[in-house]
């Protein structure tokens, strides 16, 4: 018997402006496996399923300062990120954007996911006149930081009690990039 051919993956990232009922339930489940697994959003411990819920519906509310990209493997949401823009108040930093609580769960990790939720991000931050893009990300991150780097971000400071994680401080990395 021979071998079959290779499944071919399917990936992407698009702006989510609303939610299906599955869309929701596939965030909410990798936001919950992301968190269990390394921490993120700032989460040490899971939400109840009521508060993610209502904290991605909460994200559609605002898109005049928020974009929300998702990213999808072989259709079900895996990850996500946002584009954070300055309110309208700051017109000094109006080229300014930021990108917050980017993740990918962890089973859908290694197939090139946070790239192409980054180029995403920095095409619609284009599209918006946005010139500098920042991110921070905590020093355990270890494969975000090597993927900002190879994206052209550059490091420009550390925050030495960026978190408290099992009672241990832990420093957070700023970093920038001129688009």
């Amino acid at each position: 018997m021979g071998l079959s051919p290779a499944r071919k993956i399917d990936i992407s990232v698009e702006r989510l402006t609303q939610f299906s009922t599955a869309d929701l339930n596939d965030l909410c489940d990798a936001t919950i496996a992301a968190i269990e697994t390394d921490g993120g959003f700032g989460w040490l411990t899971p939400p109840s399923r009521e508060t993610l819920e209502r904290y991605w519906q909460g994200l559609l509310v605002m898109p005049d300062r928020r974009r929300l990209f998702v990213a999808r493997l072989d259709g079900v949401i895996a990850g996500s990120a946002q584009l954070i823009f300055q309110p309208s108040n700051n017109e000094a930093q109006q080229h300014t954007a930021h990108i917050t609580t980017l993740f990918i769960g962890p089973w859908a990790r290694g197939y090139g996911l946070a790239k192409l939720l980054i180029e995403n991000i920095e095409e619609e931050a284009r599209h918006e006149n946005i010139a500098t893009v920042c991110l921070d990300v905590r020093e355990t991150q270890k494969a975000a930081i090597s993927l900002y780097k190879k994206m052209g971000y550059t490091h420009w400071g550390t925050q030495p009690n960026y978190a408290i994680v099992n009672q241990v401080s832990i420093e957070g990395y700023y970093f920038t990039k001129q688009l």
